[in-house]
């Protein structure tokens, strides 16, 4: 089983409690909060990664981490779990699939819009409603800047990526004046 699957199982459980036992964003937020404390102390993700240390002082650390940063009881059984079966390494998938459940039980989506020039918060805002109209669902909007575009911008929504960019305006152009069309 790669990685990604067994994340996946582990957040789609994860999400299932939630929904029937907490509050599933703040069990989100717990969850990042942790994975933060995990990348921001470099000793700390190394002896939870090294498979030289054994699983049950592992959970011991979890459980006293889980202690001190005052984690749910849920958030708490879960990181323990993953501890005592040394699977910490999925923490990050784990995080990443349950924000995606998330999403999907929230019915928002998240769209990355690149631009040439940086977008203001109107702007943002404004592709945001536009997006929602177009998709029924709520938007998240992330903006970003690539200046090769020349003009124009570029959204990706999922799989989906609507590109209209005058980059790529060009590039049509040029392979339609190669076709003779």
């Amino acid at each position: 089983m790669t990685k990604r699957t067994a994340a996946a199982r582990y957040a789609r459980a994860m999400f299932d409690v939630a929904v029937k036992e907490a509050d599933p964003q703040a069990v989100e937020r717990e969850l990042a909060s942790f994975a933060e404390l995990v990348r921001e102390h470099e000793l700390l993700a190394t002896v939870l990664a090294n498979p030289a240390v054994p699983a049950p002082r592992k959970r011991a650390l979890v459980e006293q981490l889980s202690e001190r940063a005052a984690l749910s009881a849920t958030v708490s059984r879960l990181l323990c779990l993953l501890a005592a079966r040394d699977r910490l390494a999925l923490l990050e998938g784990v995080l990443e699939e349950y924000r995606r459940r998330l999403f999907d039980h929230q019915r928002v989506v998240r769209a990355e819009v690149t631009s040439a020039v940086p977008l203001d918060a109107a702007q943002v805002a404004a592709i945001g409603q536009a997006l929602a109209r177009v998709t029924g669902r709520q938007v998240q909007v992330t903006a970003a800047v690539d200046s090769a575009l020349l003009g124009g911008a570029v959204t990706r929504i999922g799989s989906m990526v609507y590109d209209g960019s005058v980059k790529r305006q060009l590039e049509r152009l040029r392979d339609a004046l190669r076709e003779g069309t």
